[in-house]
């Protein structure tokens, strides 16, 4: 018995719903946590799509599922239909409208755990019927396929659809445990950083060419211990296993590290705002923007001073 394929106008919205939740998760059970039904519904519902559409739409292997060519050509489509849904509701809800809703933020774990989530309070306070998501990722976050509303990064993403644009810098330098130089010596020059050793991140881990700042000032540095994560690197200089260079986001002044070579070490990087253009409109998109534009504007004294200073505000 030949099963009749359904038109893709005709296909209904909640089952396209649920195959983006589970293209951009990329697992059935974390597709039936965020639709809140059981596992079973899900691949009965995903498994009635793929008859519908006469064939699968993903590679299922051990270490989840792969979209199939089929699956792609449904997301470009099932991504516009859900960019046109959320204008139309925005549109429905009145130009007026206190901005409401969810807003998901993706950014790197250093600047939204020490920095952005320590200010998102006066932005709640304000607009009490917003609800952030703040997700920390060490991967490009593809906004286009709405794994996240805005990202912040350092550097300019590239891809159609977006609206992209600067929100500032910061600065980052070099810092040492005092028990450290205690043990190994200040280093008074560039050159003299050679015979230190160094925390910073897991080479082969490194997806983003923003974040590999160590190499700016020190080729082939002698690493002591290496971590994905920026807390993990900061804990462990602030132990006394070595030199680690560090954004001024982030809370070195409650660790007691202290600056090293201030006035030559110093990198610097971009900070970039970005969002799906079709959303750039939306009242609780623009909310959520215009907020932090204006925090890393007010802080840009602080994130490109010296690294003695403490945080304003």
């Amino acid at each position: 018995m030949t099963t009749k394929k359904v038109p893709l106008a005709d296909l209904d919205w909640d089952d396209l719903r649920l195959f983006l939740q589970i293209q951009r998760s990329g697992s059935l059970s974390q597709a039936a946590r965020q639709q809140r039904v059981d596992h079973s519904t899900v691949s009965r519902r995903l498994g009635q799509l793929e008859l519908c559409l006469g064939g699968p739409l993903f590679e299922r292997r051990r270490d989840g599922l792969k979209p199939t060519e089929l699956a792609h050509l449904l997301a470009t489509h099932a991504e516009a239909m859900e960019v046109a849904a959320l204008g139309l509701q925005e549109k429905l809800g009145g130009g007026e409208r206190a901005p409401a809703g969810k807003v998901r933020i993706a950014m790197m774990e250093g600047i939204g755990t020490t920095f952005v989530a320590r200010h998102l309070a006066p932005l709640l306070a304000q607009h009490g019927g917003l609800q952030i998501e703040l997700v920390t990722s060490a991967t490009v976050v593809n906004v286009n396929r709405r794994e996240a509303d805005i990202f912040v990064s350092f550097f300019e993403p590239q891809g159609q659809g977006l609206a992209c644009a600067p929100a500032g810098s910061f600065a980052l330098y070099l810092y040492a445990a005092p028990q450290y130089l205690a043990a190994h010596g200040v280093p008074a020059s560039l050159a003299d950083l050679a015979q230190h050793a160094f925390v910073g991140y897991v080479d082969d881990l490194v997806q983003l060419d923003a974040v590999r700042w160590l190499d700016e000032l020190v080729q082939r540095p002698r690493m002591r211990l290496q971590s994905n994560s920026m807390l993990a690197q900061m804990s462990a200089a602030a132990s006394g296993l070595g030199l680690v260079l560090l954004p001024k986001f982030s809370v070195v002044h409650e660790t007691g590290l202290v600056p090293v070579l201030a006035a030559e070490a110093k990198v610097t990087r971009t900070l970039w705002l970005s969002v799906h253009h079709d959303l750039q409109y939306s009242g609780r998109i623009r909310a959520v923007m215009g907020y932090l534009q204006q925090l890393f504007a007010a802080q840009q004294p602080w994130l490109n001073g010296p690294p003695d200073i403490a945080p304003r505000g």
